[in-house]
């Protein structure tokens, strides 16, 4: 039997992550990338999660924490809440994830929503904030458009509620 993916895609490690993680292929999409990132340290491969960093922001990537960290741990399983682009045709997405881990017999969550950006055809990690992703909230002025689109005036329509 073939061993699963990490990354609990439900497909195998050969046929998911596995030919991203040997070099033989690149991730099409940013997910495909968080995916085989997480695979990446569940089977403590070092190389590969320096590789994906987007150049100039290898700096301060610690190999030996990493290698320590990947290898102390086990990886039960990873969650995708949100994709927000990151497609094949764009040039950046963001990818908010749950990270499943056991470290010293402890059951860890690694919550963060990712910045994944493309150059020269290739998907990189770029960074990640804590939980998710803000959100932007566009306020709507009394006198703007209602934006359920019956084009009254907000104020007049379901400003009214308010």
């Amino acid at each position: 039997m073939s061993q699963a993916c990490p990354c609990q895609s439900g497909k195998t490690l050969a046929e998911c992550c596995g030919p991203y993680l040997s070099g033989a292929a690149l991730p099409p999409k940013a997910e495909a990338l968080m995916r085989s990132r997480y695979s990446a340290f569940a089977t403590a491969n070092v190389d590969y999660l320096e590789e994906t960093l987007m150049p100039g922001t290898r700096d301060d990537f610690d190999r030996e924490a990493a290698l320590r960290w990947a290898t102390s741990s086990e990886w039960p399983g990873l969650q995708i809440r949100s994709v927000d682009a990151g497609g094949a045709g764009d040039t950046d997405g963001y990818v908010e994830f749950v990270a499943l881990f056991r470290q010293n017999g402890q059951d860890q969550v690694h919550h963060e929503t990712g910045h994944f950006g493309k150059k020269d055809g290739r998907w990189y990690y770029i960074d990640g904030i804590g939980g998710t992703r803000p959100r932007r909230v566009e306020k709507i002025g009394r006198n703007d458009p209602c934006s359920c689109g019956s084009g009254k005036k907000y104020k007049k329509c379901c400003g009214l509620a308010a």
